[in-house]
This record gives structure tokens, sequence and C-alpha cells, in this order.
């Protein structure tokens, strides 16, 4: 029984060796897209919910707040399907930055509820990081550090 255990942790090991890169930056771009389809969709059902956290300026505008709100979503939608099909992500990743950093600095009040989009928020920043071309025409390739036994 433990053999065959092993036997399995070997063989996934040996599945995923030199792939490390590519699941952690699809594990990265998953997690961003559902922390940005989550609000736009429930901000579809519940907008009362949502439209709080528009800084007073923006609600001032004359826009309505359900179109607000709507347009905010869509565009959080586009950006997360960009991300998720993976294609030239450095400009949807800086998006997505840009956007949770205005959502921390524009609700500072709100930090008991927002504390968790810093973490979010390094994700796309990740993201951009990895995917910039550094001077050159393709995206920098973080090294795999290699476990010796």
């Amino acid at each position: 029984m433990k053999e065959n255990i092993l036997h399995t942790i070997s063989s996934f090991n040996t599945m995923i060796e030199g792939r490390r890169h590519e699941i952690v930056e699809i594990l990265l771009r998953v997690g961003v897209a559902i922390a940005f389809v989550y609000p736009a969709v429930e901000a579809s059902f519940y907008p009362q919910a949502w439209i709080g956290f528009f800084p007073l300026w923006m609600r001032d505008l004359p826009l309505d707040d359900q179109l607000m709100l709507h347009l905010f979503g869509a565009s959080e939608i586009i950006i997360a399907l960009w991300i998720l099909i993976g294609k030239k992500i450095f400009i949807p990743s800086v998006l997505a930055s840009g956007y949770l950093f205005s959502i921390i600095v524009l609700n500072w009040k709100f930090m008991d509820l927002l504390f968790r989009d810093i973490a979010i928020f390094a994700i796309p920043f990740a993201l951009a990081v990895m995917s910039y071309p550094w001077g050159k025409k393709e995206a920098v390739q973080i090294p795999v550090i290699s476990q010796q036994n």
C-alpha cells in the first residue's frame, strides 16, 4: 500500500516536472479570473450591495448607478476572459492590477472588508511581471529550482 502511494506521488512528480511554471501561471490566471467574474455577476443580482463601493464623486457623474455597475462589471468580465485566454496577458494583468489598486485606495475606509483585495492584487501584478517582455520579444520565464535529495 505504501509503495503504491509512493509510486503514485513519484508518477505525479514526473508528470509535472518541467511544467511547474505553466501550472502555476494557469492557477494564477484562474484565480484572478474568478475574483473578477464573481463581483460582476453578483452586482447584476444585488446592485445595491455593490454600488456603495463606488466613490461619491463617481456616483455624482451624470450616469445611472445601474448602468455604471453594468459597464464596470462588463469590463471586469472582459479582463477575466482575456486573462483566462492567456494571450498577451501583460495588458489585462496591468488593467486588473489597476482596478484592484483603485478599489483598495478609493475604499480604504472599508479595509475590514477589502483586506483580501491586497492579496488578490498580488496575483495580476505577478502575472504582469511574469509576462512583461523585459527588452525581449517573449515573456520572461521564471527558472524552476530543482530539488536535490
